[in-house]
C-alpha cells in the first residue's frame, strides 16, 4: 500500500504552502517549508501527512518552481540522438569525438546547471542568451534526490542551451548552459521511490505564432544510462544538504536549421508527471 500511495502523490510548491495531490484531490501541507520537506526524514511519509487534512480547491496552474535552496545539475550525452547532435555542432572546433567518447565511457558527463534563483516555474519566461545565435530547449526527465543521494521524486526540466556557443568550443559549455532564466522546472514533483517505467513518454512542442514550429517525442527506453548511476557519480565527493535536482539529458534535439525566438511557446510533457509550459522572453 505504501509504494502504491507514494507513486500516486504529486507535490506542488506555492507561495503559502506545499500542496499534495493524490487521486485528483489536493491537500495542504502547512507548517513545513520546501527545504524542510526535502531535508528531514522520509519525504514520502512527511508528504503523506497532508492526506489526513481536508481537501481544498486548488489551481495547479498557479504554482512556483519546485526549488528553493537546491542546486540543479545536469547530465549530457545520455541519449544516442544527443551524442550525434553534439558531435556535429563541435566538429569544426576539433571536439567532434569528445562526445562519442563520453557516450561510451564509464564516467558520465555531469555539469552544474543552476541555482534556485536562476530557475523559473510553469508559465514563466525562459531566456536565450543575448550573444547566442542558435538556441534550443532541451526536455529532460529530472531527478530529485534527498541529502542521502536517494531518488525521492521526478519532475520535468527544460535545459535551455546555446548550441553555437557550446559548438564553438566544448570548454564554453558553462556559458552555453548557465545564465539567468536558463532552466525551468515543474509543474510538480512526482513523489515515488520507484523507477519510472522504460515506456515513459517524453515529448516537446514549440509553438510560434500559434503554429507548431517543432515537435518531438521519445521514451526512457532511449536513455542509455540508468538514473541511479548518474546520481551515484554526482554524489561522489559532493554533498547536498538541501537535496539536489539532476537533469538526465535529452533525446530530443531539433534540426540544425531551428533556433528559438522571442515569443515562442514551449510545452514539455512527461507521462505521469504532467506538462511544463513556458515562453521565451
Amino acid at each position: 500500500m505504501k509504494g502504491d500511495l507514494a507513486e500516486s502523490m504529486r507535490a506542488y510548491r506555492t507561495e503559502q504552502f506545499i500542496v499534495v495531490e493524490q487521486d485528483g484531490k489536493f491537500y495542504p501541507l502547512e507548517g513545513l517549508s520546501w527545504d524542510e520537506l526535502l531535508r528531514g526524514g522520509d519525504v514520502h511519509e512527511r508528504a503523506r501527512a497532508a492526506l489526513r487534512i481536508r481537501a481544498i480547491d486548488f489551481d495547479p496552474a498557479a504554482v512556483l518552481a519546485p526549488i528553493v535552496s537546491q542546486e540543479v545539475w545536469a547530465a549530457g550525452v545520455t541519449y544516442y540522438r544527443s551524442r550525434d547532435a553534439r558531435m556535429r555542432e563541435s566538429k569544426n572546433a576539433g571536439g567532434g569525438d569528445f562526445y562519442a567518447r563520453v557516450y561510451d565511457a564509464p564516467r558520465p558527463e555531469l555539469f552544474f546547471k543552476a541555482t534556485g534563483r536562476r530557475v523559473v516555474g510553469p508559465g514563466a519566461a525562459v531566456r536565450i542568451r543575448s550573444d547566442a545565435r542558435w538556441s534550443v530547449a532541451e526536455p529532460e526527465l529530472t531527478l530529485l534526490a534527498n541529502p542521502q543521494g536517494e531518488i525521492v521524486g521526478y519532475t520535468i526540466g527544460n535545459d535551455m542551451s546555446s548550441r553555437d556557443i557550446e559548438g564553438e568550443n566544448p570548454l564554453y559549455l558553462p556559458q552555453a548552459k548557465v545564465y539567468d532564466g536558463s532552466c525551468a522546472l515543474g509543474p510538480c514533483v512526482l513523489l515515488t521511490p520507484e523507477p519510472l517505467p522504460k515506456s515513459t513518454a517524453i515529448s516537446i512542442a514549440i509553438l510560434r505564432g500559434g503554429r507548431e514550429a517543432y515537435a518531438g517525442s521519445t521514451t526512457l527506453h532511449e536513455l542509455k544510462r540508468e538514473p541511479k548511476e548518474l546520481l551515484e557519480y554526482l554524489f561522489r565527493d559532493n554533498s547536498f544538504p538541501d537535496g539536489v535536482f539532476l537533469m538526465t539529458g535529452t533525446g530530443l534535439v531539433p534540426g540544425d536549421e531551428f533556433t528559438l525566438e522571442s515569443g515562442d511557446q514551449i510545452r514539455i510533457s512527461i507521462q505521469g508527471i504532467g506538462t511544463l509550459a513556458n515562453y521565451v522572453a
